[in-house]
C-alpha cells in the first residue's frame, strides 16, 4: 500500500491527518505537482466516515423508514407490527461505512502522486518532524516547507460527579453497538444529540434527553427549536430542557445507572449517551517546538487564510476552530494546501458556511440569520410550508423557509426547515456566496412540485413586495398608464 520510504524525508508539505481535511490537501497539493506527505494514526477517512456523517446518516435512515411505515395510516397505509432488527440495523450501518471506505483508502491519495504513512507525527522543531510507523518498523525523521495540521476532533466527556463509574457513550463508539438499549439518556441537545435521540426513538428506545439550555438546538432559529422539539416529543423522545445533571450513579454491571437531575427528578439508563461538545485533538503533536500558537479554547489559531502563528504551517479542519462540517473540512482543506503549496493568500469564506441538523423535520440555514436581519437592515421573507404544494401532498406541512435580503434585493441568509432542507439549502448558500438577488431566483424556473417551491416563493413574495414599493411602482404605474393610452 504504502511506497518505500527512506528513514529520512524531505518534502515539500507534510500533512498530519487523515480525515477529510487533511486528505483534500493532500490531494490538492499532490496534484500540483508538490512532493506531498500525509500521515495518519489510526484510520483514513477520519471522523466524518467512521463516526460521524456516514454512520449517523445511516442509523437516521433506517429509523425514519421506522417511522415511516408506523405513520403509513395518515396517508392511508397501514403496516402492521412494524419490527425493528437492530443487529441488522447496525448491520446496515457497517455496510455504508465499508462501502465509502475505499474512495478514502491510501492508495487513492497515493495515486494522486502523494505519500501516505500509517502513523503518529510529533513536531520536533518549526520545520522537522519524527513519524512513528504504527507497524512498528524504524522511526522517520522528516524535514518539510510547509505542513498543513488536521488532526480534527474527539468529543468531549464532563467531569460530573460518579460519571467515571459508568461506560459512557459518544459519538466515536455508540456505533459499536450489538444490542438496542432498552432506556437510553443523552446528555446534549445539540445537532448530534438530536439527531441520535430521536433515531433511537424512533427504532424503539425509551429515550431521555437532557439540556442544560432552554430550548434544543440552540444555536439555530428559535423557530426551528420548537418544531424540532415538537418532533422528538411525538417520537417518544422525553425532552428535559433548562436542566443540568447532578450526579451519576452507576449501576452494578458499569454500564446501567441513574441520572439525578438539577430539577430534581431521577432517570434511570441502560446507556448514557454523551453529546456535549469536542475538543482538538492535539495531544502529541509536539506543537511547543513550533510557533504554532492555541486559541483561548485550545484549538490551533488561523488566520483568515487558515495559516497558524508560524508562517509555513497551516490548518484545517475540526483542529483549526473554525465550524466543524465535514464540508468546511474539505473546502478549508483545497484552500490551505493551495495556499502553502503556491504561495496563495485565498481566504476563507466565512459568510455562505451551511450546516444541517439532520432531525425529523431537517433544519439547514446560512449566511445572516433572521433575527439579525433588522440590524443589518435586511427584510424576512417567509413561506410557510403549509402553503407548499409538495409538503401538502405528503401531510409534512410542518416546517417553513425564511429568506433575508438586503436592500439591493440580494440574499443574505436563510432558514429552511421541512423534509430535504439539505437538500435545498445549497441553492440559498450560492445567493449568498454570489449575491444573487429575489429577482434573478424568481425569474428562475423552478421544478414543481418540490418543497424548494418556498425557497422561489420567497423570492417571489420578496420581488413582489418591491415592485409595489418606491421608484420601481411608480415606473411600473406610469408604463401602465401609458400603455393603456397607446392601445386605445
Amino acid at each position: 500500500m504504502t511506497a518505500a520510504l527512506s528513514p529520512e524525508l524531505d518534502v515539500d508539505l507534510l500533512v498530519i491527518g487523515g480525515g477529510t481535511a487533511g486528505l483534500v490537501a493532500a490531494k490538492t497539493a499532490a496534484r500540483f505537482g508538490t512532493s506531498t506527505l500525509l500521515v495518519e494514526a489510526h484510520r483514513m477517512g477520519g471522523d466524518c466516515l467512521w463516526t460521524g456523517c456516514v454512520p449517523s446518516k445511516s442509523l437516521i435512515a433506517a429509523a425514519d423508514t421506522a417511522a415511516r411505515a408506523r405513520s403509513g395510516a395518515q396517508l392511508g397505509v397501514h403496516a402492521d407490527d412494524v419490527r425493528v432488527d437492530f443487529a441488522a440495523v447496525m448491520r446496515h450501518v457497517h455496510a455504508a461505512i465499508h462501502e465509502i471506505e475505499p474512495a478514502d483508502s491510501a492508495e487513492v491519495v497515493e495515486a494522486t502522486g502523494a505519500r501516505v504513512i500509517m502513523g503518529r507525527a510529533r513536531f520536533t522543531s518549526a520545520r522537522t518532524a519524527v513519524i512513528e510507523p504504527v507497524d512498528g518498523t524504524a522511526t522517520v525523521a522528516v524535514r518539510f516547507r510547509q505542513a498543513i495540521i488536521a488532526t480534527g476532533s474527539a468529543p468531549e466527556v464532563p467531569a460530573l460527579p460518579g460519571i467515571d463509574g459508568v461506560e459512557v457513550l459518544t459519538s466515536d463508539d455508540v456505533w459499536q453497538l450489538t444490542e438496542q438499549p432498552e432506556r437510553l439518556a443523552v446528555l446534549g441537545a445539540g445537532a448530534i444529540g438530536s439527531e441520535l435521540s430521536q433515531a433511537f426513538a424512533r427504532l424503539g428506545t425509551h429515550v431521555t434527553l437532557v439540556q442544560r439550555n432552554a430550548r434544543v438546538l440552540p444555536k439555530e432559529d428559535p423557530d426551528a427549536s420548537t418544531l424540532v422539539a415538537a418532533a422528538l416529543t411525538r417520537d417518544g423522545v422525553d425532552v428535559r430542557v433548562g436542566t443540568t445533571v447532578e450526579r451519576v450513579e452507576a449501576g452494578t454491571d458499569g454500564r446501567s445507572g441513574t441520572l439525578h437531575l438539577s430539577d430534581g427528578t431521577a432517570v434511570a439508563f441502560d446507556r448514557v449517551l454523551v453529546a456535549l461538545g469536542r475538543r482538538p485533538r492535539i495531544e502529541g503533536l509536539g506543537l511547543e517546538a513550533t510557533g504554532v500558537r492555541l486559541d483561548d479554547r485550545g484549538y490551533v489559531a488561523v488566520d483568515t487564510s487558515l495559516r497558524t502563528s508560524d508562517r509555513r504551517i497551516w490548518s484545517a479542519g475540526d483542529v483549526s476552530g473554525l465550524p466543524q462540517f465535514t464540508h468546511i473540512a474539505g473546502v478549508n482543506g483545497s484552500l490551505a494546501a493551495t495556499n502553502a503549496a503556491l504561495g496563495l493568500r485565498r481566504r476563507v469564506d466565512a459568510d455562505a458556511v451551511p450546516r444541517v441538523t439532520f432531525t425529523h423535520p431537517e433544519v439547514a440555514a446560512v449566511g445572516l440569520a433572521p433575527a439579525d436581519a433588522a440590524a443589518a437592515g435586511c427584510a424576512v421573507r417567509e413561506v410557510l410550508h403549509e402553503h407548499t404544494d409538495r409538503a401538502i401532498a405528503e401531510d409534512e406541512m410542518a416546517g417553513f423557509t425564511r429568506i433575508v435580503v438586503d436592500t439591493k434585493g440580494r440574499v443574505r441568509g436563510a432558514v429552511i426547515v421541512g423534509p430535504r432542507a439539505g437538500e435545498s439549502i445549497g441553492e440559498a448558500a450560492l445567493a449568498v456566496r454570489q449575491g444573487i438577488t429575489t429577482s434573478a431566483i424568481a425569474s428562475t424556473t423552478h421544478p414543481y412540485p418540490t418543497y424548494s417551491d418556498a425557497f422561489w416563493n420567497a423570492a417571489i413574495a420578496d420581488v413582489r413586495v418591491r415592485l409595489e414599493r418606491g421608484a420601481v411602482a411608480r415606473a411600473i404605474r406610469m408604463l401602465a398608464r401609458w400603455r393603456r393610452f397607446t392601445t386605445r
